[in-house]
């Protein structure tokens, strides 16, 4: 018998917090991926602090990832993806679109 429900597309919740290399590194990966997540910071947010302390043994480790009901500590962008079902990501930008930056007009280029 199959599951006649549709699969509701599941976003990624992102625990992370300012300054974090780590954190930094998943955000590039995930948009080259085009997966759109939720990100928290644990320190403005003190439920995301309470939550990332209870999954990782009362550390603040991040970034802490929950998609559904799965946590993952400092996951690659690839982990991430794994556990979306394939209709939950974007296309990708090229990368080019990463490097454009806008210039004022008359601006010299280096």
């Amino acid at each position: 018998m199959t599951d006649s429900q549709p699969k509701v597309p599941v976003t990624p919740e992102v625990f992370w917090r300012p300054g974090c290399p780590f954190c930094s590194g998943l955000r590039r990966d995930l948009r080259r991926r085009g997966i759109e997540a939720e990100w928290r910071n644990i320190w403005s947010d003190e439920q995301a602090r309470a939550f990332v302390r209870s999954a990782n043994g009362g550390d603040e480790t991040v970034p802490t990832v929950r998609v559904g009901t799965v946590v993952l500590t400092n996951p690659s962008g690839a982990e991430v993806a794994a556990l979306l079902p394939d209709g939950h990501r974007t296309p990708p930008k090229p990368r080019w679109w990463f490097r454009l930056r806008l210039r004022p007009q008359g601006a010299a280029r280096h």
